[in-house]
């Protein structure tokens, strides 16, 4: 049986920390991403990104990232994590 596939990273490749210190295309600060490259299961993956919504929510305008994530994980073939098909 082959390897079922995990979620992609949350970073949507715009790099720009420009938002006291969070990316303008995820949120994640630096730090945040050191973390997020160590997350090897789906399962701390998906709990990472249900944190990083509620941060995207405080901060506001990142429904980008909703749209461009979707995107990357149809392409990889895995389900959101739930509470972001809600939003």
């Amino acid at each position: 049986m082959g390897k079922s596939a995990k979620l992609p990273s949350p970073c949507i490749d715009v790099c720009k920390f420009r938002r006291d210190g969070h990316c303008a295309g995820c949120s994640m600060t630096k730090a945040q991403k050191k973390i997020s490259k160590r997350l090897r299961s789906s399962g701390e993956r998906a709990a990472f990104i249900e944190m990083l919504l509620h941060q995207q929510n405080g901060l506001g305008r990142y429904s980008h990232w909703r749209r461009t994530y979707a995107k990357k994980c149809a392409k990889r073939g895995v389900e959101m994590p739930g509470s972001m098909t809600a939003i």
